[in-house]
C-alpha cells in the first residue's frame, strides 16, 4: 500500500501530524503498536492528571472546616481513584480513534521499523510483516521510562510511572526517586492519598532543578510543611531489594554523609529517553546523538523522506512541543515556509499542588546570557482571589530585559497557575514590554492580576505591595 505520508506513532506529535497531514489534502496512516494516544493520552499527561484531581478533592474535604462547611471524615477508595483515572485515559484514547476516522487516516496496529526504500515495514500482533510505502514517512516514537544502573525497574519494588498509576495497592511508604515534573506530580498525589513520601534528587537545587531557583525554594518549603521528605543534592548508591522492606542507601553529594530510607516500593522518575532503538535508523543510516535523531529546523533527518518529531529529538520532552513539532514539519513537507519553533517560548507546566508553571530565562540564566534585568515578584498572600479560594500560597515572578524592556521569562507557583502562563507565551511571542502588561488592565478579583503586578513591581510601580 502506497501512501503520501506514513507516520509512525499516534502520540500528542505523530496524530496531530496526521491531522494536519489529512487536512492539506494527503492520504496518511499511521502505525501504532499499543494504544492510539501514545503515552501522553495513556499513560502520562492525560491519566496522571486524573489522579491529582482525585488528591486535590479528598485534600478539599479533608480541609473544609478551613471554608466552614462540616463533613464527615472522609476515606479515598484507591482502587476506584485508580479506575477514575484509566476510564478517563481510555476516553481519550477513543477520541483520536475518532479523528482518525474523521479525517480518514487509516490505522495500522503493529510494530514499526524503517527499511530500505526507505519503507516501513510492520509486523502485527499474529507475526505476519506487511510493507508499507510512502514519499515521506514521519517517526514520532516517543519516549520511556529512563533507567538509572543502580536502580533496575522490576515493575513490583522499583517501578517507573505507568505502574504508579496502576498500582493494586497504595503503598505505606515510597521513596521518589527524581524531583522533576514527573517526581514531584507522584510525590503529592501518594502523600496527598496516605502514603509516607520521601523524595531524592540529585542536583542541588533539590525539587523542579529545571526551574528557576525561587520556584524550587518555594516548593521545597510548601512540600516539607505538607510532610514530604526532600532530599536535595543526594545520590542513590543502591538499592537493597533482598528483604520484605526495600532499603534506599543514599550519600550526600556535598558533605558525603550517608542515609538509608527504608520504604515498601521506590519510584524511579529520572526522565524519560527516546524510543529510537531497533526501528531501522542505523540500516538506513539515519544519524543520532545520545539517542536522539538529529534534524534540522523543519525536522528532516539525513535520509531524504525521513523526518523526526517529539521525544526521540533532544528538544523538550512535552506533549505541546511533540504537537507543535508536527504541525511544523507537516506543512513544510506540504510547501509551506511555517516559521520555525522558539525553543526559548515553550511553556512548561507541573501539576502537583501548588502547580508550577514557566517560560523562557530563568533569572541566572538570563544573566549568564549577558542581560541586566529587573525582576517583580508578587505573591498570592496579597491577591484577594487566592486568599478567598484558600490558596495564598506561591508568587508570580517576570524578569525584564532593563535596556529595552524585553520579557525574558515569567516563573509562577501557585494555585492554578498552569492556566496563566499561556499570557505570558503569547505576549513574549507578540514582543510585548512591561510597561505594556502594567499598562494591560487586568480583571478583579482574578490570579491574573498577580502577572500585572509583578511586572509594575519590576518598574517600581506595584500598588498592592
Amino acid at each position: 500500500m502506497n501512501f503520501d505520508l506514513i507516520v509512525i506513532g499516534s502520540g500528542p506529535g505523530g496524530y496531530v501530524a496526521a491531522i494536519r497531514a489529512s487536512q492539506l489534502g494527503m492520504n496518511v496512516a499511521i502505525i501504532e503498536r499499543e494504544s492510539l494516544g501514545g503515552i501522553c493520552l495513556n499513560w502520562g499527561c492525560i491519566p496522571t492528571k486524573a489522579l491529582l484531581k482525585s488528591a486535590q478533592v479528598f485534600d478539599y474535604l479533608n480541609h473544609a472546616e478551613d471554608f466552614g462547611i462540616k463533613v464527615g471524615k472522609a476515606s479515598a477508595d484507591f482502587d476506584a481513584v485508580i479506575k477514575r483515572s484509566r476510564g478517563v485515559a481510555d476516553g481519550m484514547s477513543k477520541g483520536v480513534q475518532f479523528l482518525m476516522k474523521k479525517n480518514k487516516i487509516t490505522v495500522i496496529m503493529g510494530t514499526a521499523k524503517l527499511v530500505a526504500g526507505p519503507k516501513v515495514a510492520v509486523t502485527d500482533a499474529a507475526g505476519a510483516v506487511t510493507e508499507y510505502a510512502a514519499k515521506h514517512i514521519i517517526v514520532a516514537t516517543g519516549g520511556r521510562a529512563k533507567q538509572l544502573p543502580n536502580l533496575p525497574i522490576d515493575g513490583k519494588k522499583i517501578i517507573e510511572y505507568r505502574k504508579a498509576m496502576s498500582m493494586e495497592n497504595m503503598p505505606k511508604r515510597m521513596v521518589v526517586v527524581g524531583a522533576g515534573a514527573i517526581g514531584v506530580e507522584f510525590g503529592y498525589f501518594y502523600h496527598t492519598m496516605g502514603s509516607e513520601v520521601s523524595i531524592v534528587e540529585f542536583m542541588e537545587q533539590g525539587l523542579v532543578p529545571r526551574e528557576d531557583a525561587d520556584i524550587s525554594k518555594e516548593l521545597g518549603k510548601i512540600f516539607n510543611k505538607k510532610g514530604i521528605k526532600v532530599y536535595g543534592n543526594w545520590a542513590v548508591e543502591n538499592v537493597d531489594t533482598s528483604g520484605k522492606e526495600i532499603k534506599v542507601n543514599m550519600k550526600n553529594r556535598k558533605d558525603g554523609a550517608t542515609e538509608t530510607i527504608v520504604c515498601d516500593v521506590v519510584l524511579s522518575a529520572a526522565g524519560v529517553t527516546p524510543n529510537t532503538e531497533n526501528i531501522g535508523l542505523e540500516d538506513l543510516g539515519i544519524v543520532t546523538d545520545r539517542g536522539y535523531i538529529k534534524v534540522d529546523e523543519y525536522y528532516r533527518t539525513n535520509v531524504p523522506g525521513v523526518y523526526a518529531i517529539g521525544d526521540v529529538l533532544a528538544t523538550q520532552a512535552l506533549a505541546h512541543v511533540a504537537s507543535a513539532e508536527g504541525i511544523t514539519c507537516v506543512e513544510a513537507i506540504a510547501g509551506h515556509h511555517p516559521e520555525t519553533i522558539d525553543y526559548n517560548n515553550i511553556p512548561g507546566c507541573t501539576y502537583c499542588v501548588p502547580e508550577i508553571a514557566s517560560v523562557g530565562y530563568t533569572e541566572q540564566a538570563a544573566k549568564e546570557a549577558g542581560y541586566e534585568v529587573l525582576i517583580g515578584k508578587f505573591p498570592f498572600t496579597a491577591s484577594g482571589k487566592a486568599k478567598a479560594a484558600g490558596h495564598p500560597e506561591g508568587f508570580v515572578k517576570v524578569i525584564f530585559d532593563k535596556k529595552y524592556g524585553e520579557w525574558l521569562g515569567a516563573h509562577f507557583i501557585g494555585y492554578n497557575v498552569t492556566e496563566m502562563i499561556a499570557e505570558v507565551v503569547v505576549a513574549r511571542k507578540l514582543e510585548t514590554t512591561g510597561h505594556e502588561i502594567i499598562k494591560s488592565i487586568h480583571p478583579h478579583p482574578t490570579m491574573s492580576e498577580a502577572i500585572m503586578e509583578a511586572a509594575a513591581a519590576a518598574y517600581g510601580e506595584v500598588i498592592h505591595l
